[in-house]
């Protein structure tokens, strides 16, 4: 593409582009590495830059694949413009007055870091969209590369709200 004349900084747009949308965070690195591409070849220019989008054409074609988060970003973009006007639950949000605080604005947060896990299971949809996506989170990780440590964090995190729901 660089030899027929294409801008290198169209290619890299590109490639950030599939560093989020196919890679994701089956491998975070693919999107700095490539963002670093970016900077380096704006930096040096050409001919001496382009070396910096080979190499991250090389990580971006050799690194595990997913679309997890860009389907999750659909799902969640679908389930705002469904339900444009639902409330954000009360217990999360701020309560800087008076008249807030006797809204019961904030009552019932949890602050998470002060309990050891430093994890509270609390609701943060709104009723319609909770009802909306039901017991189907809007993300779910795939099954390669960082998406397998994302699992187990999660994993960690359901069994911490069966814990505290017994």
């Amino acid at each position: 593409m660089i030899q027929g004349g294409e801008d290198p900084l169209y290619i890299v747009r590109r490639m950030v582009r599939f560093a989020t949308e196919d890679i994701g965070l089956a491998d975070p690195r693919a999107l700095e590495i490539t963002i670093a591409a970016r900077d380096a070849y704006q930096y040096l220019g050409s001919p001496e830059g382009e070396l910096a989008i080979a190499e991250a054409c090389v990580y971006l074609a050799t690194a595990p694949k997913s679309n997890k988060v860009y389907e999750a970003w659909k799902a969640a973009q679908r389930a705002a413009s469904e339900t444009p006007s639902a409330p954000v639950p009360k217990h999360i949000r701020n309560a800087p007055t008076a008249l807030m605080k006797e809204l019961d604005y904030g009552k019932g947060y949890q602050y998470a870091h002060a309990v050891p896990d430093a994890y509270i299971p609390q609701e943060y949809l709104p009723d319609e969209v909770r009802d909306r996506a039901g017991a189907t989170p809007f993300y779910q990780p795939g099954q390669f590369g960082f998406e397998k440590e994302i699992a187990k964090r999660l994993e960690w995190w359901n069994s911490l709200k069966t814990r505290v729901s017994d």
